[in-house]
């Protein structure tokens, strides 16, 4: 099969990768649809976390299951599926606390690579999600949103408390933090300011439900949020980045007994202890128990109640993946959707 590997910062290449077989008899090996390109993908690509060695690359994806193991019980060949970044049992206590993300047998989805013609899936009967039935060409991409940004943006949403009557502040204009603004809105928020100084994701953040757009960061962001809500914060702030200075400004951006959900891989973070703790500020966050939300999340869009699939403002086939790369790195594209 051909898949995307990355050798080295900014040297991204699609090679023959051999076919994915059942190991485990919980497996299942899927024929993908449709991947894409993350965000966290460009933290290798850009020399910030260290490649080591050839990496398959990856973990975003629905497809068609074309063969499970002998355990499973629930996914069977020929169901279009959706599944998380992580493999989980789901029925282990902490998945059945929601947070599928730590699993006590979790799998990262990611080492073993989805933007690839096929992909072996643990844990099947836990991770994945069949539709109704197999959808129309125009759901897919919608679809694959929820494998990752949209379960993701929807936890910060979750993490923040945003709901009816809340006023919710969303720190980073990426697919995440366009999808945070988009869960907001499902969830009743009344007042969603978007953080963003590029002018077609403000327009995708409006189209979403953002009520104010907010182009100033930093100790200005933090300022101007304070100004649009009377001296107070927001009360709930999505942080949707990763960097010091994207959860300073989401800390500081929130009210007094206000919450933080923070969704960005934490670079180099470090909290300043006497603030936080005069702050009184909710903190909550991580990697994002997709699986969690996904029956909602694909009700929603079989039903064609939102439309997450916005965010892939650029299709490529897989064998151009290394210029998906190169433009979201460049900022000329929010999200790349990789065909096959």
């Amino acid at each position: 099969m051909r898949g995307v590997v990355m050798h080295a910062p900014g040297d991204v290449r699609v090679e023959d990768r051999d076919d994915p077989t059942i190991i485990a008899p919980t497996d299942a090996i899927i024929r993908v649809s449709a991947t894409c390109i993350c965000g966290s993908d460009l933290w290798p690509y850009r020399g910030i976390e260290h490649v080591h060695e050839p990496a398959a690359m990856g973990h975003e994806y629905v497809g068609i299951v074309e063969e499970v193991g002998s355990e499973v019980q629930n996914i069977t060949p020929g169901q279009f599926v959706v599944g998380s970044f992580f493999a989980s049992d789901n029925t282990c206590e902490i998945c059945q606390a929601g947070y599928h993300s730590s699993c006590i047998h979790r799998v990262g989805v990611g080492s073993i690579g989805t933007q690839a013609q096929l992909a072996r899936i643990p844990l099947a009967d836990g991770t994945l999600v069949a539709t109704p039935e197999l959808p129309p060409a125009d759901l897919i991409p919608t679809l694959l949103a929820a494998s990752d940004v949209l379960g993701t943006g929807w936890f910060g949403a979750v993490a923040a408390e945003a709901g009816p009557g809340k006023t919710v502040a969303v720190v980073g204009d990426g697919a995440v933090g366009l999808l945070a603004v988009l869960a907001a809105k499902q969830l009743g928020a009344q007042r969603i300011i978007a953080m963003s100084r590029h002018e077609p994701r403000q327009k995708l953040a409006r189209e979403y439900g953002a009520t104010d757009i907010v182009e100033e960061r930093g100790d200005a962001g933090v300022a101007k949020i304070k100004e649009l809500t009377g001296g107070l914060g927001a009360h709930s702030v999505i942080e949707a980045v990763g960097t010091q200075e994207s959860m300073m400004q989401a800390i500081r951006s929130t009210r007094p007994g206000g919450h933080v959900g923070y969704l960005g891989v934490a670079h180099n973070v470090q909290l300043p202890g006497e603030e936080l703790f005069f702050s009184h500020v909710h903190l909550h966050g991580g990697p994002a128990p997709v699986r969690r939300f996904l029956p909602e999340l694909i009700d929603l869009i079989w039903r064609r109640k939102i439309n997450p699939g916005k965010v892939f403002d650029l299709t490529l086939p897989l064998e151009q993946a290394a210029e998906g790369y190169k433009a979201m790195d460049e900022r000329r594209a929010i999200k790349t959707l990789l065909t096959l």
